[in-house]
């Protein structure tokens, strides 16, 4: 079991990004350049990624990398339905669970089949207004997944 103290300090880094990468506006040109960057990013790596990027229930782009599956797919719709439930990242949400020791049915009795706390899912977030849609990428260790995310928005922040 990790550590407490690790888990706490990966817990206020999580929150930190969702207070940081908060946009102004969001709309279908900005996701593109997102998706854009998300790809370029995961080729420049060699990433077998699948991004999904989603303003509200509209899909605005979707991309599924050589060497993914169906089954990234499938991981993205349960973290979306964590993010979308939650409000928070995914692997925030997954990192409260495993300080607690708990899984999302002890704790929220919601199935581990519709519901996937794990890294790679992030909330768009408005400042003043909230969450309005979901990046997600999925193919890589949750860690990794959640910082392809975190540095797309942080790139999109950047330039404006």
């Amino acid at each position: 079991m990790a550590d407490p103290a690790d888990l706490d300090a990966l817990l206020e880094q999580l929150a930190d990004d969702e207070r940081r990468l908060q946009l102004t506006h969001f709309t279908n040109d900005d996701a593109l350049a997102l998706g854009f960057a998300l790809v370029e990013a995961a080729r420049a790596e060699l990433a077998p990624v699948t991004i999904d990027i989603r303003r509200g229930s509209q899909q605005l782009f979707h991309a599924a990398l050589p060497g993914t599956s169906p089954d990234n797919d499938e991981w993205i719709k349960r973290k979306i339905n964590v993010v979308n439930r939650f409000g928070h990242s995914s692997f925030y949400v997954g990192t409260f669970l495993r300080k607690r020791g708990k899984t999302m049915e002890e704790v929220y009795l919601l199935d581990s089949r519709e519901f996937g706390a794990h890294g790679g899912c992030f909330p768009i977030l408005i400042a003043d207004v909230g969450p309005v849609g979901t990046v997600a990428v999925s193919g890589l260790p949750q860690a990794d997944d959640h910082r392809m995310v975190v540095t797309a928005l942080e790139g999109l922040l950047a330039a404006g």
